[in-house]
Formats: C-alpha cells, sequence, structure tokens
C-alpha cells in the first residue's frame, strides 16, 4: 500500500528541514569523532605525565623500557575499550530504536555521550593505574552512547530524505565526522599552546604538573558540541516511516510531517476510515523468514563494515610510526609541543585527504551509487597498501618522504570515497522499518570488532619493545588483501540502493 505521507516523503523536494536534519544528526558523529580522534595527542600527554616520570626521553631513551611498553598497553586498551562500548551501544540502541522509537531513544545516546565525555576529564585518582582504569570505565560508557549515534542518526536521516538526494544527505551526516577530527586537533593545539605559554618547559625539564589538567579539559570540551544539538533532537518529531509503519498511526505520522515539511495536511492525510493492515514484515528478527529474506544483506553489510573498520583503525595506529620519522621530532620536544605536533599531524591529513574524502561521497553517491564507490575504495585501498608494504623494508623504512606522504593520504581519501562512508549508508536503505535500526546496529558492531582487531592487533604487532620492520611489511600487505577480500564480499552481496524508496529496497 502506498501511502500518501511515504510519497510526500520520496518526492518532498530539497528544503531547510533537510539540512537542520543533517545539522542535527550529524553533531552526534562530529562528537564521535572528537572524542575518538583527541586521544592520540592525549596519549602523548598521558606518557609524559604518567610513564616517564621525573624526566622526558631523549634521542637515546631505550625502547625495552618497561615505561613505554606499559605506555603502548594502555594506548591499546583505551582505544579497545572504547570501541568495545561502540559495539554494544550499537546493538541496544539500534534495537531499542526500532522497540521504542527512534526520537526517545535519540536524546538517551546524547545525553550518555555528554555525561561521559564529562566524566572523562574527572578520572582523578592518586595514582597513574587508578587514573586510567577510571578513564578507561568512562571511556566504556562513551562508546556506548557513541555506538547508540550510529543507527539512531542513520535511519532518522534515511526516514526524513527523499529518495533522489537520501544517499548525499545521510553521506553528509557522516561527514561530520571529518570536522570532528579536525576540531579535535584544532583544540588540541590551542589548549596545550595555551599551556605552553604560560609555563614555557623545556625539552629536558619535569614535566609541569599542569600538563594533568590539560588533557582532561580537551576530553570534557567534548561534551560542548553534543551538548548544542540536545535540545533540538528532542524537538525533532518521530519520523513518519516509524510511526505509519511500526506504530501503525499514519494519521499521526502526517500530522509530524505537516510540522515539518511544506506540505499542507490535506495532501497527505489517508481517510479517516484507512485501516492499516498488519506490518507484513510480521516475522521475529532472525527468524528463517528473516534470514530467507534479509539475511543475505544482513551478512553483506555487515562484513563489508567488518573489513573496512580493520583496515581504517589500523591506518590510525600507523600513523604514529609516520608521524614520527616523516617529522623526525618523536620524543625530541616537551610535553606540549609533542602533543601539538600530533595533532598538527592529524589536522593537515583530514584537511587534505579525510574530510575531502567524505564530501567526494556526497556529490557522487547519488550519481554513481553506492556499490560502485564502495568497490572503487576497497580497490583502490588495496593497491595503495601494497604499494606502501611491499617494498616497506628495502625502501620506505627509511625514506618516509614526500611520496609515501601521498600514498599514506590517499588511504584515507579512498576510505571516506568509498566503503567507511557507504557502509554507514547502505543499512539505513535495505532492512524494513522494523528492523532497520536494528540491523544498522549489528552491522556497525560486526566493524567495531574489526576495529579492536585494528586496534589491538596491529598495534601490538608493529609497536612492540623494538620496532619490527618486517612485520609492518606483512602487516600492511595483510591490510592490503583485507581491501581485496572486502571487494569481493562487497562484489557478492551488497545491492545497489541508490534512486529507490526504502519501501522498495526493502522488497
Amino acid at each position: 500500500m502506498a501511502l500518501k505521507v511515504l510519497y510526500a516523503l520520496d518526492t518532498a523536494r530539497t528544503q531547510w528541514y533537510h539540512f537542520k536534519a543533517i545539522i542535527i544528526a550529524g553533531m552526534g558523529l562530529f562528537s564521535d569523532a572528537y572524542d575518538l580522534f583527541c586521544l592520540p595527542p592525549i596519549l602523548r600527554l598521558l606518557g609524559r605525565i604518567y610513564y616517564q616520570k621525573s624526566h622526558l626521553p631523549t634521542d637515546n631513551f631505550d625502547n625495552n623500557d618497561n615505561n613505554f611498553v606499559i605506555h603502548r598497553h594502555v594506548d591499546s586498551t583505551l582505544l579497545g575499550v572504547a570501541f568495545l562500548g561502540t559495539a554494544i551501544g550499537q546493538l541496544v540502541f539500534g534495537r531499542l530504536g526500532d522497540r521504542i522509537g527512534r526520537r526517545r531513544m535519540y536524546g538517551l545516546s546524547l545525553m550518555v555521550m555528554i555525561l561521559s565525555a564529562l566524566g572523562c576529564g574527572f578520572s582523578i585518582c592518586t595514582s597513574p593505574s587508578c587514573v586510567l582504569v577510571s578513564l578507561g570505565f568512562f571511556r566504556f560508557l562513551l562508546g556506548v552512547g557513541i555506538g547508540g549515534d550510529y543507527p539512531l542518526s542513520a535511519t532518522i536521516m534515511s526516514e526524513f530524505a527523499n529518495k533522489r538526494t537520501r544517499g548525499s544527505f545521510i553521506a553528509a551526516v557522516f561527514s561530520m565526522q571529518g570536522f570532528g577530527i579536525l576540531a579535535s586537533s584544532i583544540v588540541t593545539m590551542v589548549v596545550c599552546g595555551i599551556f605552553h605559554g604560560a609555563s614555557h618547559p623545556k625539552p629536558k625539564e619535569k614535566t609541569p604538573i599542569e600538563a594533568d589538567l590539560a588533557w582532561r579539559l580537551i576530553l570534557m570540551l567534548g561534551a560542548i558540541p553534543a551538548a548544542m544539538t540536545y535540545y533540538w533532537r528532542m524537538m525533532m518529531p518521530e519520523t513518519a516511516r516509524y510511526t505509519a509503519l511500526v506504530e501503525l498511526n499514519v494519521q499521526q505520522a502526517a500530522k509530524d510531517m505537516e510540522k515539518v515539511l511544506d506540505v499542507s495536511l490535506s495532501q497527505i492525510a489517508e481517510d479517516e476510515s484507512l485501516t492499516l493492515p498488519q506490518d507484513p514484515s510480521s516475522y521475529p528478527l532472525f527468524s528463517k523468514q528473516f534470514l530467507r529474506l534479509h539475511g543475505r544483506d544482513l551478512f553483506g553489510c555487515s562484513a563489508s563494515w567488518f573489513l573496512v573498520d580493520i583496515v581504517f583503525y589500523s591506518s590510525n595506529l600507523f600513523q604514529s610510526q609516520v608521524y614520527g620519522k616523516y617529522l623526525g621530532k618523536k620524543y625530541k620536544s616537551n610535553v606540549y609541543e609533542d602533543a601539538i605536533n600530533v595533532a598538527l599531524f592529524q589536522a593537515i591529513l583530514a584537511i587534505c585527504s579525510t574530510i575531502p574524502g567524505y564530501w567526494l561521497t556526497v556529490y557522487f553517491i547519488d550519481r554513481i551509487g553506492r556499490r560502485k564507490i564502495q568497490m572503487m575504495g576497497f580497490l583502490v585501498m588495496a593497491l595503495v597498501y601494497f604499494a606502501i608494504g611491499i617494498p616497506y623494508t628495502s625502501y620506505w623504512q627509511d625514506n618516509i618522504n614526500g611520496g609515501f606522504m601521498v600514498l599514506y593520504g590517499l588511504t584515507f581519501l579512498f576510505a571516506n570515497f568509498g566503503p567507511n562512508t557507504t557502509t554507514f549508508i547502505v543499512p539505513a536503505e535495505l532492512f524494513p522499518a522494523r528492523f532497520r535500526s536494528t540491523c544498522h546496529g549489528i552491522s556497525g558492531a560486526a566493524g567495531k570488532v574489526g576495529a579492536i582487531i585494528g586496534a589491538v592487533g596491529f598495534g601490538s604487532a608493529s609497536h612492540g619493545q623494538t620496532e619490527d620492520h618486517k612485520a609492518v611489511k606483512i602487516l600492511l600487505v595483510i591490510l592490503g588483501g583485507v581491501c581485496l577480500l572486502g571487494l569481493a564480499v562487497t562484489y557478492f552481496f551488497t545491492p545497489e540502493t541508490k534512486g529507490r524508496s526504502l519501501e522498495e529496497n526493502e522488497e
């Protein structure tokens, strides 16, 4: 049955409310990226404050020092607990979004993010291990809130958008991550610059006690963008598709859409005598009928997201090695300059490759299609990893130059102009309304399992007590192979969703 309100959503011209929804939904992804990507420079501060004690490492610093090894384990652990929380949040909030409603859970996930970001800054104890356990706990809760935002933001945007520009709208929501990465870098540089100007530490002096306040402030500032959009999230109506197709209240769906779209109620209201049949997808989740109709799609979405996150987060961890070798400032500057240099390097990558990748997807996704962009991204990433990995020990390990940086930047460009963005979009378009948020959460949780493998596995292997160039080479080649596997999964299991309504994609 073609409902008038759903037809109006699919054919509506682009209006101010669409852009407002992008900003409101995207601010959660902005906060997500800020909270996750402010961690690398903060780990520099934590390493200097809690593991180098009274003196800073010098050029002759022994990598076999136990403090250095503990720092690397802390690095992987703090990333891992955040990703574990994200996976749990995606599963829990995704399911609740289908059972209770998108709007009701939307504000709750954002509130968890706000309180957890503030909690990270209040990780106050008397010993380094106690501080980091407390920080890890709040990072886990922060991950739960971030995870909840993924399926809700994607589903809400897909259900508000028209079918002609739906891909661009969802991609624009996801692209806010790029600006979150850039914002985290800028805030880190500004905060560390202020503290540096106030204390003027020298490279071989004891780390200033004020540095312990700097990292807390950086983390707590991440609560501001989330808090700014909390009111507007609570003012958003429930999506018409959820109200009409899950709650079976077509009249209320029409009233809600009249408030936000430039359309009169008489155009979209159904006859009062209309009685909707029970939802045709009355089978339960993971039943035989669900698996027969949607199991292939769910596997394709989950496997693609799992594979791309292995690669994407491994690349982010490899960034510390690139930073040290290319800029030559690893362990040479004082505590604030060290964090500023890492943040600056992240900002340059964001401006030159990450943000352009997101917006290339925004422009092309409704022209080229999701499937082609995802396949292209996996293919180019595979070729770049092979170009870096195969000659790594014979050429790149001692010659990280401008050519290497271009190749390294291409991995981020084509991750975002490719599977990192499309895996966020496709699950929000394929499944029935009463399973849409749940299936997006399952796909995203599979991705975060891949992120844990990339963060913990690659981090442990490539940052051991001594740097093993051969191991790094093998890992880079493996990442290229993972990209080829992602290409195969996309080719065989990912359908094209461009240009069709959500109900047509469901069928």
